[in-house]
């Protein structure tokens, strides 16, 4: 239609840099938004203005006004992936966060294999070009989730702990009469902590007030360039995988199943990997086979080349290719699953005040990474290596810092800053008793830790001066209903009213 080859084929690139640069925008205002208004409005609108400007995709008329829309496609297509990420994760048992985290990703893995079928479907339409209607097509699902306004719920987890107490007791009422369970008789007493703490304003809390900690800000960082590692390298693994001497329509079916097919491995090894050695373990397990096969591919088959083959030049370019295939899909494969690992551990180690805006730093940070393709591909292909080689040395760097990470497995999701400090690294050993352990074995000191521990309430209310500060996160009923669906939800207790 607009003729993009030959010296116009640079506007395809473009195109694809202006999805991707949305996507990152949208990651950090829409991860800003969700902290300060909530995850349902973020959701909303994204879903409004997703049909709005996917739509107008469909109606361009040249290519300059194609890729402005694509940018608002993207920055309303990551509010809409930030807040059902994070509605995943607070709507869920510390148990299942993982597991439906998965099964939302083997949905997504799904679509893309679909995607081919249904461009397959569009082909020689009368009325406009394949594109448009292939456009039209894709967006006109999102219709179906405009009932999100009346089936999903505020997450009541952000509620608590910003304080919007007024809406978290009518909610908490609402559960309670979808469960038939009398609240009056409740012996945690969570409605009438509520009443106490009616009169406090909401607060807000932005990202940017992560500097001012001592442990929460390295892990995020950490975690961010785990996740610009992983797409990053991700895209030269690709490359590396492709045949420069096949067709062009063959290479890009080949290609695009193959890296499918890859995600569902990846998603499959996932489960079973991160059930046996938990998040750290299994994103550092998956960061040195990342490492170790971009190092491989780099070096061991120049050594091939230059030590064993040195004459016979047709089986070295062979074993070369073949070396190079493995190790590309080796490499697809572990970076995968590095850069979902780290999306899924920022979500649980960030505190639920800052989760949309941490979310969307590693979000953005792995939009960074992809976004290395279309500038490479902008640059024909130039300083290739030297782009593998930064992001060989990368994942060097990301397996020293993953040993500063915590362990969040079976541990209750964070609620304010001070709770996102305590999620400090475990040590590697168990401790050994030493004479500073045994400082705290004395039977007075021991007494004395039991009678703090068994203070009652109304005298720690009464001694302590910070007690006026804490939140109202004590306890939720044990099961969150919404139309029909019961969803099970477990609070952290975080003192409301002097509760120790």
């Amino acid at each position: 239609m607009w003729n993009l080859v030959c010296d116009s084929a640079w506007k395809v690139h473009i195109a694809k840099f202006s999805l991707l640069v949305g996507s990152i925008f949208g990651y950090l205002v829409m991860g800003i938004l969700a902290d300060w208004f909530g995850r349902h409005p973020v959701l909303i609108v994204s879903v409004l203005f997703m049909l709005v400007f996917g739509l107008s995709v469909a109606f361009s008329f040249n290519v300059t006004m194609f890729s402005t829309l694509r940018f608002f496609e993207g920055f309303c297509l990551a509010g809409l992936t930030l807040s059902l990420y994070i509605l995943r994760i607070e709507l869920c048992l510390p148990g299942w966060r993982f597991s439906m985290t998965m099964v939302a990703s083997f949905l997504m893995v799904g679509g893309q294999l679909v995607m081919p079928g249904v461009a397959a479907l569009c082909r020689g339409w009368p009325a406009r070009d394949d594109w448009q209607v292939l456009q039209i097509i894709i967006i006109c699902p999102f219709v179906l989730m405009l009932p999100y306004i009346w089936i999903f719920p505020e997450s009541l987890r952000w509620l608590l702990a910003t304080q919007h107490y007024r809406r978290s007791k009518a909610m908490m009422l609402c559960i309670a009469r979808k469960n038939q369970v009398d609240m009056t008789t409740e012996p945690s007493g969570v409605l009438t902590e509520l009443e106490h703490e009616l009169h406090k304003k909401p607060k807000r809390t932005c990202i940017v007030k992560m500097t001012s900690t001592r442990n929460l800000w390295k892990n995020i960082v950490v975690l961010c360039v785990n996740s610009l590692t992983g797409y990053g390298i991700h895209h030269c693994f690709a490359r590396s995988m492709m045949d420069p001497e096949a067709p062009v329509s063959a290479m890009f079916h080949a290609d695009y199943y193959t890296m499918a097919g890859i995600a569902v491995a990846t998603c499959l090894a996932l489960c079973p990997a991160v059930a046996f050695m938990g998040r750290r373990g299994g994103l550092l397990t998956f960061m040195i086979i990342t490492a170790l096969a971009s190092l491989l591919q780099l070096g061991l088959l120049n050594l091939i080349g230059k030590y064993s083959l040195r004459h016979d030049t047709v089986l070295r370019d062979t074993l070369n290719r073949k070396f190079s295939v493995a190790f590309s899909i080796i490499g697809m494969f572990s970076s995968h699953a590095v850069s979902t690992l780290s999306i899924f551990f920022c979500a649980e180690i960030t505190p639920t005040v800052i989760r949309g805006g941490g979310l969307g730093l590693v979000l953005a940070s792995a939009g960074f990474g992809m976004l290395t393709a279309p500038i490479m591909e902008l640059h024909n292909q130039k300083g290739y290596f030297l782009h593998h080689m930064i992001f060989a040395a990368c994942t060097l760097l990301c397996i020293i810092c993953l040993l500063l990470l915590p362990e969040p497995r079976n541990q209750p999701l964070p609620e304010s800053l001070a709770d996102g400090e305590s999620y400090t690294r475990q040590p590697l050993l168990s401790h050994r008793p030493g004479e500073q352990h045994l400082l705290l074995t004395k039977p007075g000191d021991r007494d004395l830790y039991s009678r703090v521990h068994d203070t009652p309430r109304h005298l720690t209310a009464t001694g302590s001066t910070t007690t006026a500060a804490a939140t109202a996160l004590a306890a939720v009923p044990t099961s969150y209903a919404t139309r029909g669906e019961v969803i099970g939800n477990i609070m952290v207790s975080n003192g409301v009213g002097g509760s120790s």
